[in-house]
C-alpha cells in the first residue's frame, strides 16, 4: 500500500496559529512505528502544475495563488499567509492524492496522508484549503480515461462545499458529504447526497446514517473509484467537530466505507482531511487507525484472493 507523504506538507506558520500542522509529520512516525509500513512505502509526490490544477480551478486563480496576487481578504479566508511555501504544499498535496488515486486503481488502495481541501473553490480558496485535491484528481483520473465514473465520499465534520460546488453538474462525479448541520461552512452547497448531522450525534445514530450514505451512494453512482475524505474531527474531542464519536466509533466508520468498497469492487483513495482535538495525539491516533486498517483490511482481501 503506497503512502503519500512530502515535508513540504508542513508549512512554517505563525506562532499560536490554531492549524495543527505537526500532525502530518507525527502521522508518518506513527505509521512508521506500528511496524506495518516499510520506508520505501513512503512516496514523494509530485507537485500538481498549472495546467492539471485548472482542471477544477479558473485559470486566473491559479495564477494569482501562484504569482502571489490573492488580495487580503482571500488570503485571510484561506486561512494561512501567503507563501512560496504555501504554494508548494498546496500543489505537493494536490499531486499526492492524484498519485493515491493512480495507485489505488493499480494495487486496490492508496492514501495521501494530508489532503481533504474540499473548501476550495474553483476561484476562491477558504478554510485552510487552497485547491481542491478531490475534485482536481477527479477530474484528472476522468481526463487521463482511467475511468467514466467516481465518487467522493466525504466524511469530515464540515460539507465538502467546495468539491459540491465544483463538480455540480458533473454526472461523471458523484459526491456525497455528511457532516454537521449547523458547523462551518454556515452557507452550504448541494452535493449529489448531503446527509447532516445535529449536534453531539454519537456513534450509533452517525453509523445508521453512514449506512444508508453509502447504500445510496453506490446504488446512485456505480463508482469506479471511491475517494474517501476520512476527517478526524467528528471525533468527540474535536475544538471544532461539534459532534460525539468515540475513537472506536471512527473505526467503525472507516470499516464501513472500506467494507463498502470491497463489496462493490472499487478502488479505494484515501485523502486525511481535518482534524483538530484538543490533543493532537487523538487526531494522528484516528489518523493512524484509518490508514492502518485500510491496509488490514485491502491486504487481508488481496491476501485471499491469492490463496
Amino acid at each position: 500500500m503506497k503512502l503519500y507523504y512530502a515535508d513540504e506538507f508542513v508549512l512554517p506558520l505563525p506562532e499560536g496559529h490554531r492549524f495543527p500542522m505537526a500532525k502530518y509529520r507525527m502521522l508518518r512516525e506513527a505509521l512508521l512505528a506500528t511496524g506495518r509500513f516499510a520506508a520505501s512505502d513512503f512516496c514523494i509526490p509530485d507537485a500538481a502544475d498549472d495546467e492539471t490544477l485548472q482542471l477544477a480551478h479558473t485559470a486566473d486563480y491559479v495564477r494569482r495563488v501562484v504569482c502571489g496576487e490573492l488580495a487580503a481578504d482571500e488570503i485571510r479566508r484561506i486561512g494561512f499567509p501567503w507563501s512560496p511555501e504555501m504554494v508548494e504544499r498546496s500543489r505537493r498535496s494536490t499531486g499526492a492524492t492524484i498519485a493515491a488515486c493512480r495507485s489505488a486503481l493499480a494495487d486496490g488502495c492508496s492514501a495521501n496522508l494530508a489532503g481533504g481541501t474540499h473548501h476550495a473553490h474553483a476561484d476562491f480558496g477558504s478554510g485552510f484549503c487552497v485547491f481542491n485535491d478531490a475534485a482536481v484528481a477527479a477530474r484528472c483520473m476522468l481526463a487521463e480515461g482511467h475511468l467514466s465514473r467516481v465518487a467522493i465520499i466525504d466524511c469530515d465534520v464540515h460539507q465538502g462545499d467546495g468539491t459540491a460546488a465544483i463538480l455540480a453538474g458533473d454526472p461523471r462525479a458523484f459526491t456525497f458529504s455528511m457532516h454537521g448541520a449547523k458547523n462551518f461552512p454556515f452557507r452550504k452547497q448541494t452535493s449529489d447526497l448531503d446527509i447532516e448531522l445535529p449536534d453531539g450525534t454519537g456513534d450509533a445514530d452517525y453509523m445508521a446514517a453512514l449506512a444508508h450514505g453509502l447504500e445510496t451512494t453506490f446504488a446512485r453512482s456505480r463508482p469506479q473509484l471511491v475517494i474517501y475524505l476520512a476527517g478526524a474531527d467528528p471525533f468527540e474531542g474535536d475544538r471544532l467537530g461539534r459532534l460525539a464519536l468515540s475513537r472506536d466509533g471512527l473505526a467503525a466508520r472507516d470499516q464501513a466505507v472500506f467494507e463498502a468498497c470491497l463489496a462493490h469492487h472499487v478502488p479505494l483513495a484515501i485523502a486525511m482531511a481535518g482534524g483538530y482535538a484538543n490533543d493532537i495525539g487523538d487526531t494522528v491516533a484516528i489518523h493512524c487507525e484509518t490508514v492502518s486498517r485500510a491496509h488490514q483490511c485491502f491486504f487481508a482481501a488481496a491476501d485471499a484472493r491469492h490463496r
